[in-house]
């Protein structure tokens, strides 16, 4: 019986290798993440119709609860 890997006899723990993230390649995501969730905030807190590209109150309606729910007054 043979063993591929085995862990050293010294006792110590070994440490997984943790990969790096180059920040140019975070970059447009985390700008994507940013823009995306400040248009989800501002449908939820200030989006009234008036300047919807629905026309009217629907994406009010579809958000009325989680407005109350966040504390943001909408009557």
């Amino acid at each position: 019986m043979s063993h591929t890997a085995a862990a050293p006899l010294t006792g110590a723990p070994t440490l997984p290798d943790v990969p790096t993230v180059d920040l140019r390649e975070l970059a447009p995501w985390a700008l994507f993440v940013g823009l995306l969730s400040l248009l989800v905030l501002f449908f939820v807190s200030a989006d009234q119709g008036a300047i919807s590209i629905p026309a009217g109150t629907a994406i009010h309606e579809w958000v009325h609860d989680g407005r109350h729910l966040l504390g943001y007054p909408c009557h």
